[in-house]
């Protein structure tokens, strides 16, 4: 008798939860609107979350500058970008072509000559002592390499920097910035000494 109430009792209880289980399934389902009914109102659906943006803006813009902040719908770094990077190789060619000058002409006198471009004047006459001394010729070699290395150092670091740039403008497209979540200082009197606290409140609504 008591196994039979028992089973009785755990079948209802049964029913009791699969019940409230399909009413609050039927709550959280919106209800069905006939067709001349218009709804007045805007719902705001998010951009869901892609993960992979990030590394494909960064890999568009390791295989063309700029690529990546046209991914981003950033379009007015591009010209930044290409003003960055020109920039960089106009000092790396103009110090690689002064350094190839110098360095020329100090290996012809190295071999004897002495009818290099540092032995004649503006009007292309040619001059017994040269203009630049082969000390002179030296230290404007070493001069203009470190300065072509120095471009180039800083024109693989703009162009990484682009890379960088396009990455963390991806990430920072996906993130939630709404009215939803904000950080707002907040002021509050204790009512126990009368003193006055000063902090920061973080509120997250959904």
């Amino acid at each position: 008798m008591l196994n039979k109430v028992l089973i009785t009792i755990f079948f209802l209880l049964i029913n009791c939860f699969s019940l409230l289980a399909q009413n609050k399934d039927d709550a959280e389902r919106p209800e069905e609107l006939p067709d001349d009914v218009v709804v007045d109102s805007i719902i705001k659906i998010r951009n869901p979350i892609n993960p992979l943006s990030p590394a494909k803006a960064a890999f568009y813009s390791a295989i063309l500058p700029g690529l990546g902040q046209a991914y981003n719908k950033k379009y007015w770094k591009i010209p930044l970008v290409y003003a960055a990077l020109g920039t960089g190789i106009y000092f790396y060619t103009t110090n690689n072509k002064e350094y190839n000058r110098y360095r020329d002409a100090y290996k012809s006198r190295l071999a004897g000559f002495t009818n290099d471009e540092f032995y004649f004047d503006a009007n292309g006459n040619q001059l017994s002592t040269p203009r630049v001394t082969d000390d002179g010729l030296r230290r404007a070699q070493k001069l203009f390499r470190r300065n072509k290395e120095i471009s180039l150092l800083v024109t693989v670091g703009l162009y990484a920097l682009n890379i960088i740039d396009a990455n963390v403008d991806a990430h920072l497209l996906q993130y939630n910035v709404d009215e939803n979540l904000s950080l707002v200082p907040h002021y509050k009197i204790n009512e126990m000494d009368a003193t006055g606290n000063l902090g920061l409140t973080l509120n997250f609504k959904f």
